[in-house]
């Protein structure tokens, strides 16, 4: 009688998984790309910042300066105010400060939140497929079919008229945001997914008889990681720019809370004699943003596992 082989590997002789980029060849490849460094320095800065806004403020940011302020923008070195003032005569570098606070904060709690829904949905559709895949992927379009910013204009006017809590709106924006743009971030782990549970390292973790969850977050996913950071670098600069919308359109931020949105709708009726108070938070929203996106760029190719 031929002998049949064993369903189980013995247990001394180990599987290969799907060979990942090092630490050290991630930074040599992150490296080459000297704009993406660029970036990654700036976006440190504006962490700092938003971090030790308190420490490194020039002054208190909803303090008016009753001295020089006439009615209209404080020019830049003028009583001390590095940058000016805005329209009420408060600090623009200090409420700049403060204002990369909430922008940044608002986008990372806001892309931790979509990111975890989505690799986790994305996740379980890849892996199991059938009809828990169809469910899921259903699920997705129809919360794709949700128009994201006038949802985010009807619930924020509605919060902003029956409270004045500037972390009430603040959560909301987070809630809705991260609650309804991560079916773009599950598809793309559907996609890993479905690709990783056919390779050889999945069907071996398999016959070892490893738990459905394990092969899953300790196995499947760290493969997946890559295309994961890099959506996740590229949805900080995308929050970014919608909650500056929302606060631009007044919906979002509310004034007193300096966010960079909010500081360029103010600015609008004192163009022409303070155009630096709407610049100043224009540049701001713009070199965050680019430096975001080069920071994506960079990654993507230090975690391409077919480049040099």
């Amino acid at each position: 009688m031929a002998a049949t082989l064993p369903l189980v590997p013995p247990a001394g002789i180990p599987y290969v998984e799907e060979m990942a980029p090092t630490r050290n060849t991630v930074w040599r490849r992150f490296r080459r790309h000297k704009v993406a460094l660029i970036g990654l320095v700036i976006i440190s800065i504006m962490a700092l910042i938003a971090i030790l806004a308190n420490f490194i403020t020039p002054a208190n940011p909803d303090f008016i300066d009753q001295v020089h302020w006439n009615g209209y923008p404080v020019a830049p070195g003028i009583g001390g105010h590095i940058l000016g003032t805005d329209e009420n005569g408060r600090d623009l570098l200090a409420r700049l400060m403060f204002g990369a606070r909430i922008s940044l904060t608002v986008a990372l709690f806001a892309v931790i939140m979509e990111i975890s829904i989505g690799t986790f949905l994305g996740a379980i559709s890849g892996y199991y497929g059938g009809w828990v895949d169809f469910v899921i992927m259903r699920v997705t379009d129809v919360v794709l079919s949700i128009p994201l910013l006038p949802l985010l204009l009807v619930i924020t006017a509605i919060v902003a008229g029956t409270s004045t809590r500037a972390s009430l709106n603040f959560a909301v924006i987070v809630l809705i945001i991260g609650g309804l743009s991560w079916p773009a971030v599950a598809r793309l782990v559907r996609a890993s997914f479905l690709s990783l549970r056919e390779r050889e390292f999945a069907e071996a973790a398999k016959a070892l008889g490893n738990r459905d969850g394990r092969i899953i977050f300790r196995h499947l996913l760290p493969n997946a990681m890559a295309p994961i950071i890099v959506q996740a670098t590229l949805e900080v600069a995308n929050v970014i720019i919608l909650e500056s919308t929302l606060s631009f359109l007044g919906f979002g931020i509310q004034p007193p809370t300096a966010s960079w949105g909010n500081m360029l709708a103010n600015a609008q009726s004192n163009m022409t004699q303070g155009p630096w108070v709407a610049i100043f938070p224009g540049l701001c929203i713009l070199v965050t943003v680019l430096s975001i996106n080069y920071l994506g760029d960079g990654l993507r190719d230090a975690l391409d596992p077919n480049m040099p």
